[in-house]
């Protein structure tokens, strides 16, 4: 009698974490990533690598993050801003987490080019292969033309998201931003 109990309520406790795992999570958040597509690509490449980034593979947070900063005007982007103001505050992550689960673009294998100095401020946050983590992104892969643009709207606070990183790029040279874009972009 007792090992029946005990299954009925192992049975019962199972079914509501179930059920308050899967209304954790939108049903529907794929029709609402679709938009997402036209500019960033329905297999994970960019219509214009040159300025938009790829999302696909990206870190949770950092997509996150930039959908909420897009959305309350801490980051400016014609075209981002207004999109992150038409989705829902509790869509935010799981928009994160949908594509954050997908696989990073292929890349033909880049030449084992030597890091640049000063790499390893890079890698603190951004992790050892700068394919990002909590909660930095990854930059590995990106454009050369993404990434320098971005280190340097950080460099002259036009791009000011984050505490960290207009302090760090203004601390690098012109020159030294190039390479280590350069760099990234070839990972």
């Amino acid at each position: 009698m007792s090992k029946h109990l005990f299954s009925t309520i192992l049975g019962a406790v199972a079914t509501v974490f179930a059920v308050n795992a899967a209304s954790a999570q939108p049903a529907d958040i794929e029709p609402k990533v679709q938009v997402c597509s036209a500019c960033h690509g329905a297999n994970g490449m960019p219509l214009d690598p040159k300025t938009m980034p790829i999302i696909w593979g990206q870190t949770e947070y950092y997509i996150f993050k930039q959908l909420l900063d897009y959305r309350t005007g801490a980051r400016e982007n014609p075209i981002m801003s207004g999109i992150a103001k038409t989705l829902q505050q509790q869509d935010l992550r799981p928009i994160g987490k949908y594509f954050a689960a997908k696989t990073w673009p292929a890349k033909q294998a880049a030449a084992n080019n030597p890091a640049p100095p000063k790499m390893e401020n890079c890698m603190i946050c951004h992790q050892a292969h700068l394919e990002g983590g909590q909660p930095a992104p990854r930059l590995a892969g990106l454009s050369y033309e993404y990434l320098i643009a971005q280190m340097n709207a950080f460099a002259n606070d036009t791009r000011t998201n984050n505490g960290d990183m207009p302090a760090i790029m203004k601390a690098l040279s012109a020159g030294e931003r190039e390479a280590i874009a350069r760099y990234a972009a070839g990972l």
